[in-house]
């Protein structure tokens, strides 16, 4: 188990942590944070959350995708035994899921950039946006997109 860093000692902050790690590979938004701290255990504000995100993002505990808008992310725990290899990621636009795209003809792509044009893809900044299956099966776009 990893060691919690001494600035998470706060009970909020042992709190939001505690759950991302509960997640696995799952990821998170901050709407699905304060959603699941309301009114409940902690009833940790938004402004809280984001703060203690940042935190456990610069020291390496999560990972934050940034999606479509520039404003909004979502985040990962980083487990020690890595269980979000490097990878591209595809973004649904409707519904928000992060998927994560283990691909040969993507990892092709990624070794070519390399060898052929001298350039590192940033995996973890790498997304490609469109829709998921389950949103494509559910019909006709809403205007309500994330």
């Amino acid at each position: 188990m990893r060691k919690r860093p001494a600035n998470y000692h706060t009970r909020q902050g042992e709190d939001i942590l505690d759950y991302i790690r509960s997640l696995g590979d799952r990821h998170v938004t901050v709407s699905s944070l304060v959603r699941h701290f309301a009114g409940g255990k902690g009833n940790i504000g938004q402004t809280t959350i984001y703060r203690h995100l940042e935190r456990l993002t610069a020291e390496g505990i999560i990972r934050k995708y940034p999606l479509g808008d520039g404003k909004s992310a979502c985040y990962q725990y980083v487990d020690s035994q890595g269980p979000c290899r490097e990878h591209f990621h595809l973004l649904c636009e409707r519904c928000g899921a992060l998927i994560h795209a283990d691909c040969d003809l993507l990892e092709g792509i990624r070794t070519h950039l390399l060898f052929e044009h001298d350039f590192q893809v940033d995996m973890l900044k790498t997304v490609f946006y469109g829709t998921c299956d389950a949103c494509r099966s559910a019909g006709p776009s809403p205007e309500n997109r994330i």
